[in-house]
């Protein structure tokens, strides 16, 4: 195989990298000292817009529930993106994947009366996409005529969503390489089992944190971590060849 090129190849890395905690370094110097700090400001700035969020999403939900459609409208737009492209990552078909973001969103209507804030809105409705797409895999199951893999090539062989490096400046040659790259991808996190492959898109797509995962999947935290480092050691097995520079 020819070697790969870098850029691809840390696109890649980001999808199988495991969050291992660095041990035997020395001791961090002002300047990492200043980037932790810094890091640390961004966390509590990002957790404190996901509260703003989910305070927004519950006050929507209780416009809908006494029939306002402009904040179902509103809900929807906010939401369709990762829905969608949860989806079609989990199932490998962008027009299975259309039809079963619209049933999301017709349960969350459907529920919004009776629906009590006792959890992140954000966990509660991907739990509605957890049930859709496990239950679709039992029926494809069942009739054993639907290959995960079987549109890829319908789908471009990518995903939804992905952060795609811009062609503009890459050769034909460099093209075609990312592009079947990104194809591998899709197939193996495609081949991994559902728990493992909706944990390793929740976390590496979705960025849910640990526990929200563990609430999507009913589990616990060191069960979804066990997922998700299997999940890894499978895909590196799986793209080994992708990650080797000759």
């Amino acid at each position: 195989m020819s070697a790969a090129n870098p850029t691809v190849l840390h696109s890649l890395g980001e999808v199988i990298a495991s969050e291992e905690v660095r041990t035997g370094e020395r001791p961090p110097s002002r300047l990492a000292m200043g980037a932790m700090k810094e890091k640390t400001r961004d966390e509590t700035t990002a957790r404190e817009a996901a509260t703003d969020s989910d305070t927004h999403d519950k006050a929507l939900m209780t416009r809908i529930a006494k029939g306002d459609e402009d904040a179902l409208r509103e809900l929807v737009e906010k939401h369709q993106g990762a829905v969608y492209g949860t989806i079609a990552k989990m199932l490998g078909d962008p027009t299975e994947a259309q039809d079963l973001a619209q049933q999301v969103f017709l349960r969350v209507y459907k529920a919004a009366g009776s629906y009590r804030a006792t959890a992140q809105f954000k966990t509660w409705m991907f739990t509605i996409v957890r049930n859709l797409v496990f239950n679709e895999h039992r029926r494809r199951s069942r009739a054993t005529l639907v290959s995960l893999h079987a549109t890829d090539n319908e789908s471009g062989g990518t995903t939804p969503d992905m952060d795609l490096v811009d062609q503009v400046t890459k050769t034909p040659g460099e093209n075609a390489l990312r592009e079947e790259m990104l194809g591998a991808i899709d197939q193996a996190i495609l081949a991994l089992p559902e728990q493992q492959r909706l944990a390793i898109v929740l976390r590496r797509y979705d960025e849910f944190s640990y526990e929200e995962i563990a609430a999507i999947l009913k589990t616990s935290v060191p069960a979804t971590k066990s997922l998700l480092f299997r999940a890894r050691e499978t895909l590196r097995e799986a793209l080994r060849d992708y990650l080797e520079i000759k």
